[in-house]
């Protein structure tokens, strides 16, 4: 099977991701690597995968000794196939498939997912299957992720992911009906003082309830340019 509208960019010298029309990436992206903090001793799975932009920021900043990457729709697999390609990266290995039906040999350090955010009949939905699946509950909800991440994680093991702040009693019950519980959670503004419009949830697999809710995160300083944080997240070198 072959797509004619398929690009790369490059993350690094070494890294490139496959992109198209229906499977890009944005700063969640960048946002989920560098909250998950992946250790290089962490064996570790990326849910709701896409074209492996997770995998491959994590790989870039973090380099875990073992990456996973799971996708179910089709034109996303193969890009994610062809990022793996691109960047020659040997310890990943992909699954094309449901995630609920994912299971590894060895339980796993940290999970990281970017899912859909909304909820299943709700909002306005695109006429593009493609980007419906990616933006709705339809082939996977925040209860599938977790029931997953439950399965594999290790006691003790993370799970990471993001998602919008209407959504955030959804993520924190489904966390600790299968599990795993709430321990830190950040919110994402674009400008210092504004209303967040995402949220950044960490959860560990068999822990005591304590959650701390970490200072906000922006993304854009008052004159409209990218804030320090987010320079650092992105990975550019600014001057002092």
């Amino acid at each position: 099977m072959t797509y004619d509208d398929l690009t790369y960019e490059r993350l690094s010298e070494k890294l490139s991701v496959c992109v198209s029309s229906e499977h890009r990436f944005g700063i969640d992206a960048f946002l989920l690597a560098h909250f998950a903090k992946a250790r290089r001793k962490d064996t570790v799975c990326d849910f709701c995968s896409g074209n492996g932009i997770v995998a491959l920021l994590l790989e870039k900043f973090y380099e875990p000794k073992k990456l996973y990457a799971v996708e179910i729709q089709d034109k996303a697999y193969f890009q994610l196939e062809k990022s793996k390609e691109a960047s020659r990266l040997s310890k990943l290995e992909t699954f094309h498939g449901d995630l609920k039906n994912f299971k590894t040999n060895k339980e796993l350090d940290l999970i990281t997912c970017n899912p859909p955010y909304k909820i299943s009949g709700t909002g306005i939905l695109s006429a593009d299957q493609a980007d419906k699946i990616a933006r709705h509950e339809t082939l996977c909800t925040i209860d599938d992720v977790c029931i997953s991440a439950a399965r594999n994680l290790r006691y003790g093991g993370r799970l990471c992911i993001t998602n919008r702040p209407e959504r955030l009693c959804d993520v924190l019950c489904a966390m600790r009906e299968y599990g795993i519980e709430p321990k830190r959670i950040r919110f994402v503004s674009k400008r210092r003082g504004g209303t967040p419009w995402l949220m950044l949830v960490e959860g560990k697999k068999g822990a005591k309830p304590f959650t701390t809710v970490e200072e906000g995160l922006f993304v854009y300083n008052d004159n409209g340019e990218y804030s320090e944080e987010i320079n650092k997240i992105y990975g550019i070198k600014t001057e002092a």
